[in-house]
């Protein structure tokens, strides 16, 4: 098992709790109150998942969906390193620290001087920049190199730019690289960005953070618990709703009223194997992790159920088949079913 001692990641996240204040739990202590484990066929399948990534790489250390929707080799990158790092891997540690660190430097290699990601199409480009900063800004808060700094700060200071002031999107962003009209989908991965930056140090304005939060309140639906896909319209669902839920946790608001709403109605939505149901699920998780008790248990009980019952084995390897290609869904499923390791300091409150 690859994973790094105990001690390792009491000192990432006590490091985490440090420069955000958020009170999180060492890692140890984190362990012994979580209901949670992960038992040993959940583990195998995870490192058979991994397995699977490790052999999806190309040779510049990028990876691609493979997918019918396009390759996306930046944004999918950033998830795959989530789900190594999800397991106790960095550029310098466990089995895959090599691929880690390949993946690594194919998202820094592709940061432009205007802080852009280069090669991304730029109809759906800040998706595409807001998880490749989430997950530099994850190995930049744990590694602390000197040399990704400049560069992440160009990726984060191009998020900050870019969110919108103009009305009822004012707070939100879009898919273009400039400020205009917003979306729950797209304002999610900033958000997270930000926090992920935050937390290891990064210049973040309290100003964009509390903008943020205004914007995704105003995503609320007249569905009990819902969120809307765009801020004053109606027509709640799963993944829109999980992406709010999510925001306001990583922008601190983990006692608003909305959060155990939003909860309510994920567990009332959740159909698995459903349109955009593993991309929801990828916020849905950390969303109910950040809650914890009898919610977290109840919650991982129901992604374990359905993710091991769907898992397409192949000698050693494990992956998971979907609309956006199995690199996508591989590498966040194994992400959700890693969680109760507590590699990740942004999952942590």
């Amino acid at each position: 098992m690859s994973l790094r001692t105990p001690l390792l990641l009491a000192a990432a996240i006590s490091l985490h709790v440090l420069l955000s204040g958020s009170g999180a739990l060492r890692a140890e202590e984190a362990a012994a109150v979580d209901p949670v484990v992960v038992d040993p066929p959940t583990e195998s399948v995870i490192h058979g998942a991994l397995r699977y990534l490790a052999a999806q790489q190309q040779a510049n250390g990028s990876w691609g969906a493979g997918g019918r929707r396009g390759d996306h080799p930046v944004a999918i990158t950033g998830y795959t390193l989530l789900a190594f790092m999800a397991a106790g891997n960095l550029p310098e540690e466990g089995d895959y620290a090599r691929q880690v660190n390949s993946g690594m430097q194919f998202l820094l290699d592709s940061i432009q001087p205007d802080g852009t990601y280069r090669g991304v199409n730029a109809g759906q480009y800040m998706y595409n920049h807001g998880i490749a900063t989430i997950a530099l800004a994850e190995l930049y808060g744990q590694t602390r190199s000197p040399a990704m700094r400049p560069k992440l700060e160009r990726a984060v200071k191009l998020i900050v730019s870019t969110q919108s002031d103009r009305g009822g999107n004012k707070g939100g962003w879009r898919y273009r690289p400039f400020p205009g009209d917003a979306d729950i989908s797209v304002t999610v991965m900033q958000v997270v960005a930000l926090r992920a930056a935050k937390d290891g140090g990064l210049d973040v304005p309290q100003q964009t953070i509390d903008d943020a939060i205004d914007y995704v309140r105003r995503c609320k639906s007249g569905e009990a618990g819902g969120f809307s896909y765009q801020a004053g319209q109606g027509g709640a669902g799963f993944a829109r709703t999980a992406a709010a839920v999510y925001s306001l946790q990583v922008c601190g608001q983990y006692n608003d009223p909305l959060v155990q709403a939003g909860s309510e109605y994920l567990f009332t939505k959740n159909q698995p194997g459903g349109q955009w149901w593993s991309y929801g699920c990828n916020y849905a998780t950390p969303a109910q992790y950040m809650i914890g008790g009898a919610t977290w248990k109840r919650w991982y009980g129901l992604m374990k159920d359905a993710l091991l019952g769907t898992v397409r084995r192949e000698g050693d390897q494990c992956h998971w088949e979907g609309e956006v290609g199995a690199v996508y869904c591989t590498a966040t499923h194994a992400t959700i079913l890693a969680m109760p390791w507590h590699y990740i300091p942004l999952y942590q409150r």
